[in-house]
């Protein structure tokens, strides 16, 4: 599995992280729906995964069709496993 980059913002209060693939520049905010406001933006291709009481939403950023589904799903599941979250269950749709 790929490592991939992760960028926190300085102020800890929401948590809107961004995964970064530094080969294909591929960028995913990710947002914890229990602490953070999503608004799906059009265009951007977006997943949301469950794991236990977490409930996280997944949105690509700067999505062009050169990107594949499959390294998006690599990158969440990357990032689900980073956080712990072994039993996390990707959504394509809002569970």
């Amino acid at each position: 599995m790929l490592n991939y980059l992760i960028s926190i913002p300085k102020n800890g209060a929401s948590k809107k992280e961004t995964i970064h693939d530094p080969e294909t520049k591929l960028k995913i905010k990710v947002f914890d729906l229990l602490k953070s406001k999503f608004s799906p933006k059009q265009g951007e291709v977006r997943y949301f995964v469950t794991a236990g009481d977490e409930t996280l939403a997944f949105e690509t950023e700067g999505y062009t069709n050169r990107h594949r589904n499959l390294l998006i799903l690599q990158m969440i599941s990357w990032y689900c496993v980073y956080l712990g979250l072994f039993e996390a269950q990707i959504h394509a749709n809002w569970p």
